[in-house]
């Protein structure tokens, strides 16, 4: 509460400071149920670009492509409570979906994001979605990556995918998903090679991967999506999730991406695309879930020629 106070203050203080629009910097705001840290690249009077990673529970590290995205705009990531740099509270009742949404909308006060573009990648994607149903205000776009609104379409897209694996990985998928055993370290190599191929398809060692992996809050994954060594059950709070009543009420401009060879499938996100009324639609060629790590430039380029049209279109 004091951090929020005293940013009030320097707003009315020092108008010409707001007038500059967002300035470089980090930081923490104060949420419900903790701190969570936020660091702003880029400056300048253009709406800013305010990114939701995947997880839940997974730290911004990964996203950090789209700062490149700075040099029109100030772009800001966060760590969403319980993750990378923020607090990590024990209480697991703050593992709600609507906790988030608040908490979205708390950093957006925070930082006095009056106007704003909002990218959700994955369970940012079903996120940001869920904000939509607030009513905001000052949402000027929103770029809508890797989405899985519908649970019942991600089940049945990835047991599609899982029958291109060969058949003894398939088999070994299905005993222990069935089993219960998904921690067997046979599991685990039969499951890689599905991450490889559709999750991340280029990888290399890379210090913000290293850090997303390793400040990952698998308990919070694990309430809100399911057991972190699974690939087929979703048993968490999100199991039941589906958003695509929703898509047809959002009237602002929406960029859906998804990589070619993505858990999110190509079909899949045609379909919420074709959902939305001022939509569009890109997929990044060479990449799988991971589009921001497996095609960087590619993928920001596209999220860079949306944000140029809605901004042009003004």
């Amino acid at each position: 509460m004091i951090r929020l106070v005293l940013l009030s203050l320097i707003l009315l203080l020092f108008p010409s400071c707001a007038e500059k629009g967002l300035q470089p910097g980090e930081g923490y705001v104060e949420v419900t149920g903790g701190e969570v840290w936020y660091r702003i690249v880029g400056s300048g009077t253009n709406t800013p670009l305010l990114l939701l990673q995947g997880g839940p529970g997974v730290p911004s590290y990964y996203m950090k492509p789209l700062a490149r995205l700075a040099d029109e705009r100030p772009v800001i990531l966060y760590d969403q409570l319980g993750a990378g740099r923020s607090d990590s509270p024990s209480d697991t009742s703050l593992w709600r979906l609507e906790r988030f949404v608040e908490e979205l909308q708390q950093v957006r006060d925070a930082l006095g994001l009056r106007e704003v573009y909002i990218l959700g990648h994955s369970w940012g994607a079903m996120l940001v979605v869920e904000y939509m149903l607030t009513n905001p205000q000052g949402v000027r776009g929103l770029i809508i990556a890797s989405s899985c609104l519908s649970i019942s379409r991600f089940k049945k897209d990835t047991d599609s995918l899982i029958t291109t694996l060969p058949d003894s990985t398939q088999e070994i998928i299905r005993k222990h998903e069935s089993a219960g055993t998904t921690n067997s370290p046979e599991h685990q190599s039969a499951v890689s090679q599905y991450y490889a191929r559709y999750m991340l398809r280029h990888r290399r060692q890379h210090p913000d991967l290293d850090s997303t992996s390793a400040q990952f809050n698998y308990i919070i994954y694990k309430k809100m999506w399911g057991e972190p060594s699974s690939l087929l059950s979703v048993t968490g709070s999100l199991k039941n999730y589906e958003r695509v009543d929703a898509l047809p009420n959002i009237d602002i401009p929406v960029l859906y991406t998804t990589g070619r060879f993505d858990t999110c499938t190509p079909a899949t996100v045609e379909y919420f695309h074709s959902l939305t009324p001022n939509s569009r639609m890109e997929v990044i060629e060479n990449s799988g879930h991971m589009t921001y790590q497996d095609e960087p430039e590619r993928s920001v380029d596209v999220v860079r020629e949306f944000l140029r049209e809605v901004d042009a279109n003004r």
